[in-house]
């Protein structure tokens, strides 16, 4: 449990409902994919992968906080401006690797300079500071030079290895942002679209559709993208927050508890509902996190939902089950595609001739 005092020793430790996520079974299952992610296969082949996308200011990056356990730094917004790639692995010691995943569109001298950074850490404490320095890497607000962006294609790489730990990998996409504003041109509004378009439509993708309460569904882009690339709700699932803020009894109240039963925008893996920490709750722990709401969804009118359809910790097992089956299924195509990516790069090397033992050869 994280200790109320914030102390980032001990910040890697786990509550006790992440602590029992996972069955041997399927932490073997998705270990299958997560070797093949350590070859850096993910670039030849379309792996099976769950991805947090949303508007602006949906809360996805709560929901992915309260998922994982990795307190992410709070008010500077940092792991909104680029896609953030989480990856929890069981191992018998603690340890936390940090790496940027470059661009593929930089120039080679910029990718290899990005590479070459990777740092690994014993505590959340220094993650805040390591997370500046891959900003400054990426070039998101350097104020040192006049090309600083505000939004980037790299990707954040956090490894984060424990004995507690499940063996998932979520990514978290930047909030779709619907209109340029001081500091985010059109030019930044059409990449964060693009960022998002790649991952959701890649096939083997999982989305976690987050819609925030406050907000009319019907107003949120990322419902009519999802359904663009996933019109039947195959391997969408919507995910609703901040159902406290709505007032108790009122009709924006009766709309959402309507989309969480299914019966508007249908997805054939369903919605779920979670209350993310309020404002005055900022410095909880995730233990007090989930005993607050658990405390809400017994009280509010959301309690008529099924049990699985609400809270952190019935999400997680959500998750594992639906990732650990949609695995079980994709395997067989993906040994299939492995299988000619090899032959393609067979023939291409066939097609170079015999190695050559010298350069003047």
């Amino acid at each position: 449990m994280e200790p109320e005092n914030g102390d980032p020793r001990q910040a890697l430790e786990t509550t006790s409902s992440l602590e029992g996520l996972q069955s041997a079974e399927q932490r073997n299952v998705l270990n299958i994919v997560d070797q093949l992610r350590k070859c850096g296969l993910e670039s030849t082949l379309s792996l099976p992968q769950l991805v947090v996308c949303g508007d602006q200011s949906a809360g996805k990056s709560s929901v992915l906080e309260a998922l994982t356990e990795v307190p992410f730094p709070r008010n500077d917004n940092l792991c909104t401006r680029f896609a953030t790639e989480i990856i929890l692995r069981r191992a018998p010691n603690d340890a936390i690797t940090i790496k940027v995943i470059p661009d593929d569109e930089r120039p080679k001298e910029e990718r290899d300079r990005i590479e070459a950074f990777k740092e690994s850490i014993s505590d959340f404490g220094e993650l805040p500071s390591l997370m500046d320095k891959a900003t400054t890497l990426m070039g998101i607000n350097d104020k040192s030079t006049s090309k600083s962006r505000a939004f980037a294609k790299d990707v954040l790489s956090i490894e984060i290895e424990g004995r507690s730990r499940p063996q998932l990998t979520l990514v978290d996409l930047p909030g779709l942002v619907q209109t340029e504003t001081r500091g985010v041109t059109e030019e930044d509004v059409q990449l964060v679209t693009k960022i998002t378009d790649h991952y959701i439509s890649q096939h083997r993708t999982i989305c976690l559709a987050v819609v925030l309460a406050t907000n009319d569904y019907a107003n949120q882009g990322i419902l009519k993208k999802v359904r663009k690339v996933d019109p039947e709700g195959d391997r969408t699932l919507g995910i609703i927050t901040k159902p406290d803020r709505l007032p108790s009894g009122s009709g924006s109240e009766r709309a959402f508890l309507g989309l969480a039963r299914n019966e508007d925008i249908f997805f054939k893996l369903g919605w779920h509902v979670l209350k993310n920490r309020s404002y005055e709750e900022g410095s909880s722990s995730f233990e007090q996190r989930n005993v607050s709401e658990i405390g809400y969804f017994r009280k509010s009118n959301f309690s008529s939902l099924s049990k699985e359809c609400i809270g952190i910790t019935s999400l997680r097992d959500r998750l594992s089950q639906l990732l650990f089956d949609h695995v079980k299924q994709e395997l067989p195509k993906l040994r299939k595609d492995l299988e000619e990516a090899l032959t393609d790069s067979q023939l291409l090397l066939g097609a170079m001739g015999d190695q050559r033992a010298t350069p003047q050869e």
